[in-house]
Formats: structure tokens, C-alpha cells, sequence
């Protein structure tokens, strides 16, 4: 989101080289480590461009390349991002190329577009400016959303296969246990720049559908700078946020600082968060370095998915309570670089973090009192609920199947650490330029997992876990406590060689080394060694048309190696709940991508503004994937191998921006399938077969993926003070998750309005305002099947619809002050 001096250009498909919106294109090819240097201290540029009075005061950097507003003419500000023409082809930062080099689509997302709308905002900012990327919230908090791009997912819920590597600063995003990504831990104003790449095998593991890679502030990128922003809203909403920054001499300091808090706007919905994080640098000749704090808490308190019925008669409702999420995340890391020679630079980086969960997730009991009159309590006919060592478990709350809920409690501590070492060279080859990175990197982790299950009461409204609560243990599904330890290698190469003074090839590749081992600490037949090894390879051309038009083609392969959540949970004997327990069954394959990428990028002045046009056409296809498929248990699933499948797309953005207004546009079209046929059981879905199975064939479409997404908006400067803009999201209906068949009606499509807007009262002070979803439109973002017969519904007591979604925000509304010197 962009805000403040930033009303222009959208989510950076960026052109090539720098850019000077008005003027001319400079698309240099710079030493990594100079570029990145100069390139904190450039804006992109506008002829007659102005930083708006609207906007929060300029780093002195930024302040010294703009020209004054005249005063018969306000203006609009041109994209005051700093300048992206170098594009990082590493984690690490200060490696990188000229934009027009790669041969692959890249979006980029500044600190000014995270503030578009007022307050930092990450989540919105990829739903609503990136193309080929939507978001879904199947725990119904807003703020553990599942980022999918490209048909791949990076999601905070277990049970979602991931297919997305996330970094922070070069550090690995991704937890370890089940390769999650909490978009809760992420302190959102820290950060200067987003690159948002498709595959690209450096990356590593989980890069299937691409990566995503935040580089944060520092003293040096930001300047002297003091600013403090305050905002409140409906549904409960406050959020505070800081950020000092300082530079003297050849050290630097920065800190920002989140606090924010949300009641919901559904029954159980909560949301608080805590982020701090700091950077102290050093830059001194040929040297730089860096220490990096990041601290992060939060609990969440997300509703889920409601049978239709329900939502129909309160759309406030939660079906089954408490779901609990409770993050504790603390990273610690040194970054090095030292020039060697004038054309080769040598990186370093060591961290260390500390991830905890705590989960607490109230569900539908599959234990229920016995009909053969022992007053007892069965999971199916003849198979009696057991609890510690092996003792039955009465009927104590009576014989009404509806009196009885069930608890799942998990915990999961992780520590990693790691280190990447890496070289980079720009010495010609053969006299042509070149650009040439090659590393090491190394994961490792230790996590405890343990998870516990008890049947107890519950209340009839809420449908909330009261007690007794009594241990159950589930013939080997709980309970478990396990120990884990990930061991991930990566040797990396990159090389970047200009034909032409037109033509560039780009070859790179990886080895990625995992492994993964299980010790049960129960006893039971969790433990076991786990190991996989490929090598990913990668080439690409691009070539530059005119000075207005470049072209790209790719072509790359990727891997992932089965998390720990996933190897312990991957046959339907033992099928463990979503996001709750595992048990040691067979090895799980790889994943394999192969994926293929032509497109086209640029920009050409028209009238008195330029347009920015990027795009591109994809196929990735998959061998092997994995997917979480639901078990003949009720309420029980388990990861598997289920062959093929197929996702290709095209993606499209086009922006318009003069000195008055901008406009944009960007279009996502993803055809995601099965190429292979499997059999799971059907669990809820209605439209099972007479065996309780579903059949999915190739061509059917993989669940939770639309196929079109179109989003757009337009900022306008209405007076030298005051802004005003809207946004707005189209996006077309998917199927239900558990209806891979594609065999029930699709989850509606849905089209939604927001507005928002700034007024600065004086140089120092800014009044910004946001109104979501302005015609109060009743959607969903995700949808799957629940079991509504099995839990007594008050509010539809006859209900029988197993449809189930995670409803949207109702039309709100925020406003705040930010205070900047």
C-alpha cells in the first residue's frame, strides 16, 4: 500500500533500469554493492514531480532530487519508491542485477506501498497490488491469511502444503516444523522493499511457486528520521506504530516498533500483536555490517469456517470454539560484507531465532456414546473411546451425542540457525559483461512437538470446549510428543552474462540437501530418518526490443522435501486432525516442478503521463505434489503423494500515472488441475460416492484456487493538501476444499470497494482514513465441508447443509493521525 508521497504506481512490476517517469530510461549495469549503496538514496523521478504536502517530510536524500510545487499548480507525487533497478537474484542482500536482466516476472512492493491506505498493511497490500496472487482466510482471523501465488500456497495453518519460500533480510521465513509462514511475526513498517519473484532454484527449498523476500530498513536506506502513527477504528480496532532511525559517520541505527489490537467482527474473533525490530550498521571503506533484532507475540483468535445455515441465521456465528493460535518469535542475526577487489564482494550472514505455538482448537467430538447399552463412549460401533493406558471412558454427560466436544492442544518449540556464504563477481567473461553469485547455505533446527486431545462438555450457544476433559488416546494418533531435527544444505550458483548490448543469459542452479529426523519420545513408531537430495537447474534469456519494450523467457525447476508434519502424517491408517497430531508412517517423495515463463515488460511516456505495462505467461507443472486428503476418520486427514498436477496462468499489469492522478490494473488468470487420477474419502461432501469416496480425474481444478482475479484502483490529488483514492477487488468463484472432484457448486465469486485518503494539517502531521468494503457486500474467501449434523446447531436446529465458509469484513472504517520529523 502506498501512502504519504507515494500515491503513484502500483506494486512495482517495475521498468527496467531506472526509471524517469516523464524523462528517460538509465538502465546502467552496476556493481551489486555500489548499486545498492546509491541506490538508497534515488527516487523514482517525475518532470515537474513534487513530494506531496500531503505526505509525511523526506529523508534529506530523497528531499534533494525533487523540485518545488509551484503554487499555481499542484501536483500530483510521482512514485516516490526508491529506486528499484536492481533486483536482488540471491536471499542476500546486495546481490543483484539490472531489472531488464531477469528473465523472469518480478514485483516489487515498497515501504510506501505497504502505506497506501494509512497504516502499514502487508496482508492487503499483496491481495490488492500483486498479480497472480490472492488471499484466503480459512481460520477466519485476518491476520493468518493463505497467500496463494501462482496456485502455490504460503500459509500459518498446518496442513496446507507449502510452496512458497519467504525470507527476512536473507534469513529463512519459513518455519521449520511444517514450512508455515506467520504473517503475524512480520513487523510491517520495518520493512523497505518486497521482491516478489516466480521460481528460481537459488532460493531453495519450497520456491515452487516463487519466493518472496523482504529487505528491511536500516539507518543507512532511511535517513534521519522520527515518526509515530496512531489509528483506531470499528470492530475494537487500535494500532500503534513507531520508527527512529539515525546515521552518524560510518555507524547507523534504526528501531520500529507494532502494537496493535482487534476484537473481530465475529463471535470469538480477536487479534493481538507485538513486533519490534532493530538494526545497528556499521559502513566503513570497503566494509559493512549489520546486527538484527526481530521480537515478535501475538494471540489470535480465529472463528473459522460456519455451516451456511448457521452464518444465514447470525453471520457472526463460530461453529466449535476455542481456536487459539499464541506466537512467540525471536530471530537474532549478523550480516557481513567486505569488497575484495573493485569486482568481487564476499557476503556473510549467522542468525539464530526461536519460534513457539501454542494451539487450542475446539472441534467436532469423533466420540460419541456407545448404542450397545454399556454407557460407555465409542469413536465408531464396537471401538470404545480410550483414555491413559488404555482405560474405557463412560458416557458421563448422558446418551445425547451433542453434549460431548472434543479439545486439541498442540505445542511446538523450534530453534533454528543457520548461516550463507557467498561471492560475487562482476569481472567480464570473454570481454562481455558479466554477473556472476555463487554460495552455500545452511538450516538447521531442533523442534519439540507434542499435542494432547480430551472429551469434555459443551456450551449450546458458542459451542465452546468446557470440561470435564478427559485424555483421550487414539490408537496412536494422541497422544504424541516427538522430537525433530532438520538439517537443510544448499550449494548455489548464479550467472548473468550480456551477450549484447540487447541480449542477456542467465543460468543458474542448486543443490538442495534435507534432512529430516524423527524421534518419538512416547514410545511409539514416530522415529524414523528421512533424506532427499536434487539439483535444480535454470536458464533464461532477455532481450530489449526498443527502450520502451524487453522480453523475457525462462525456464526452471524447483523441489521441496516433506516437512516433518507431513511425514508423520501421511497414511489413512493413522490420519491425524488438521493441524493437531502425526504419527510415523511411510516416506513421502518430493515434490518436483518444472516450470516455463515467457513475457513482456516496459514503459513508454503517452500524453503527459507514462504507462508501465508487465506481462507474462506461465506453466509449472508438478510430479509428485502433496496433499492433505481427508481419512475415513471423520475430521481426520493425512498427507500423500497424489502424482501430477498442473498450474499455468497469465498475469497482466498496467499502470497509468501523470501529475494529477494514477490509475491501475492487474489481472490474474491461474488454471490449476489434477493431472492424475486418485481416491480420497469424500469425509463431509454430500456428493460422495455409495462408498464414502471421491474420485478426482485429470482436468479437475485444485480447491481454493479462482481462476480470474482482477484488481484496480486510482488516486487523486484534489487539492495540495488533501488525497483521495479507491481500490477495488473482482475475483471469481473456487471450489470448496474437500471437493477436488470439482462434484458441488463452486464458492461465489465476490466484488468489493474500498476507499481511502489523506489530509495533512500541517508539515509534521497527517490525518489518514480508510473505509473497507463500502456497499457492505456479504462474501467469502474460502469454504470447505463441516460436519453440521454432528454438532447441535441452536440457532438451526434441523441444520443439514455440510457447506461451510469464512466470512469476510463487513463494511469498517479507521482513521489516525502519523506524526513524522
Amino acid at each position: 500500500m502506498r501512502g504519504n508521497r507515494a500515491l503513484l504506481l502500483t506494486s512495482a512490476l517495475v521498468l527496467p533500469g531506472v526509471i524517469m517517469i516523464g524523462g528517460a530510461d538509465a538502465a546502467t549495469h552496476r556493481h551489486p554493492v555500489k548499486a545498492r549503496h546509491a541506490s538508497h538514496a534515488n527516487t523514482m523521478l517525475a518532470q515537474s514531480a513534487s513530494p506531496s504536502p500531503a505526505a509525511p517530510v523526506a529523508s534529506s536524500a530523497q528531499t534533494a532530487q525533487m523540485q518545488a510545487p509551484t503554487k499555481t499548480q499542484p501536483v500530483l507525487p510521482a512514485p516516490q519508491s526508491e529506486t528499484i533497478d536492481v533486483i536482488g537474484i540471491t536471499p542476500l542482500m546486495g546481490t543483484g542485477i539490472s531489472r531488464e536482466k531477469v528473465p523472469s516476472s518480478v514485483q516489487v512492493l515498497t515501504d510506501k506501498d505497504l502505506l497506501r491506505y494509512g497504516h502499514p498493511d502487508l496482508i492487503q497490500a499483496m491481495d490488492g497490488q500483486l498479480a497472480g496472487v490472492n488471499m484466503d482466510s480459512a481460520s477466519g482471523n485476518p491476520y493468518q491469511p493463505t497467500m496463494i501465488m501462482n496456485g502455490f500456497e504460503a500459509s500459518p495453518l498446518q496442513g496446507t502444503p507449502q510452496g512458497i519460500a519467504v525470507y527476512m533480510n536473507g534469513v529463512r521465513f519459513n518455519q521449520a516444523f511444517g514450512d508455515t509462514v506467520n504473517w503475524d511475526m512480520i513487523p510491517t513498517i520495518a520493512i523497505k522493499k518486497m521482491e516478489v519473484q516466480t521460481a528460481n532454484p537459488v532460493y531453495g527449498l519450497n520456491a515452487l511457486g516463487g519466493s518472496v523476500n523482504m529487505r528491511m530498513k536500516d539507518g543507512f536506506n532511511t535517513g534521519n528520521l522520527v515518526e509515530a502513527d496512531l489509528s483506531g477504528g470499528q470492530y475494537g480496532q487500535i494500532q500503534a506504530n513507531g520508527q527512529f532511525s539515525h546515521k552518524w559517520r560510518d555507524w547507523s541505527v534504526y528501531v520500529a516498533a507494532r502494537e496493535e489490537h482487534q476484537e473481530g467482527w465475529r463471535d470469538l474473533q480477536s487479534t493481538d500483536i507485538q513486533n519490534l525490530y532493530s538494526d545497528l550498521g556499521y559502513k566503513h571503506g570497503n566494509k559493512e555490517f549489520h546486527a538484527n533484532l526481530v521480537m515478535a507475540n501475538s494471540t489470535l483468535n480465529g472463528p473459522g469456517t460456519s455451516p451456511i445455515q448457521l452464518l444465514q441465521a447470525d453471520p457472526a456465528a463460530q461453529f466449535t470454539a476455542p481456536n487459539a493460535i499464541g506466537n512467540k518469535y525471536l530471530m537474532f542475526d549478523l550480516k557481513q560484507g567486505i569488497d575484495i577487489t573493485p569486482t568481487l564482494h564476499f557476503q556473510a550472514l549467522e542468525y539464530y531465532s526461536y519460534f513457539q505455538q501454542l494451539v487450542s482448537n475446539g472441534n467436532a467430538p469423533n466420540d460419541s456414546p456407545c448404542n450397545d447399552g454399556t454407557g460407555l463412549l465409542c469413536q465408531s460401533p464396537g471401538n470404545y473411546s480410550t483414555s491413559r493406558n488404555g482405560a474405557t471412558i463412560p458416557a458421563y454427560l448422558g446418551s445425547n451425542p451433542y453434549s460431548y466436544n472434543e479439545l486439541d492442544d498442540q505445542t511446538t518449540n523450534t530453534n533454528s540457525y543457520g548461516a550463507t556464504f557467498q561471492e560475487i563477481s562482476t569481472h567480464k567473461l570473454f570481454g562481455l559483461k558479466n554477473n556472476e553469485v555463487a554460495g552455500f547455505s545452511f538450516n538447521g533446527s531442533q523442534t519439540m512437538f507434542s499435542a494432547t486431545s480430551y472429551i469434555g462438555g459443551v456450551t449450546p450457544l458458542t459451542r465452546s470446549f468446557i470440561g470435564p476433559g478427559v485424555v483421550l488416546d487414539e490408537s496412536g494418533n494422541v497422544p504424541v510428543r516427538v522430537g525433530i531435527q532438520n538439517n537443510y544444505y544448499g550449494i548455489y550458483g548464479s550467472d548473468t552474462l550480456s551477450l549484447t548490448d540487447r541480449l542477456s543469459l542467465t543460468v543458474a542452479g542448486r543443490i538442495n540437501i534435507a534432512d529430516v529426523n524423527l524421534s518419538d519420545k512416547m514410545g511409539g513408531d514416530l522415529t524414523g530418518n528421512h533424506h532427499y537430495t536434487h539439483f535444480n537447474p535454470s536458464a533464461g534469456l532477455t532481450y530489449r526490443f526498443t527502450n520502451w519494450l524487453s522480453g523475457f523467457a525462462s525456464f526452471a525447476e524447483n523441489n521441496r522435501a516433506p516437512t516433518p508434519a507431513e511425514l508423520s502424517c501421511a497414511s489413512p491408517q493413522d490420519s491425524c486432525s488438521l493441524a493437531n497430531f502425526f504419527v510415523g508412517d511411510p516416506n513421502l517423495r518430493q515434490v518436483i516442478t518444472h516450470t516455463y515463463e515467457i513475457g513482456l515488460r516496459g514503459h513508454v511516456n503517452i500524453g503527459r503521463g507514462a504507462l508501465v505495462y508487465e506481462g507474462s505467461i506461465y506453466r509449472t507443472n508438478a510430479q509428485d505434489d502433496i496433499a492433505f486428503i481427508n481419512s475415513v476418520t471423520l475430521n481426520r486427514a493425512f498427507f500423500q503423494n497424489v502424482g501430477d498436477t498442473r498450474r499455468q496462468g497469465a498475469k497482466l499489469h498496467l499502470a497509468y500515472n501523470t501529475d494529477w492522478w494514477t490509475v491501475y490494473l492487474n489481472y490474474t488468470f491461474n488454471d490449476a488441475t489434477y493431472r492424475t487420477t486418485y481416491v480420497e474419502s469424500g469425509g463431509s461432501n454430500p456428493q460422495a460416492d455409495a462408498n464414502g469416496n471421491l474420485t478426482i480425474r485429470p482436468g479437475d481444478r485444485l480447491a481454493g484456487i479462482p481462476k480470474d482475479k482482477l484488481t484496480g484502483g486510482a488516486d487523486f490529488r484534489l487539492t495540495p493538501k488533501l488525497t483521495f483514492g479507491a481500490n477495488f477487488v473482482l475475483q471469481s468463484g473456487q471450489y470448496l476444499y474437500g471437493d477436488e472432484a470439482n462434484l458441488t457448486p463452486e464458492l461465489p465469486g465476490f466484488f468489493t470497494v474500498n476507499l481511502h485518503g489523506t489530509y495533512q494539517i500541517t508539515k509534521n502531521l497527517q490525518f489518514f482514513a480508510q473505509v473497507s468494503n463500502i456497499g457492505n457486500r456479504r462474501y467469502y474467501t474460502y469454504g470447505t465441508f463441516s460436519p453440521a449434523n454432528s454438532v447441535y446447531l441452536w440457532q438451526v436446529p434441523n441444520a443439514t447443509n455440510p457447506r461451510a465458509y469464512s466470512p469476510a469484513m463487513p463494511i469498517s472504517g479507521y482513521g489516525g493521525l502519523r506524526l513524522t520529523f
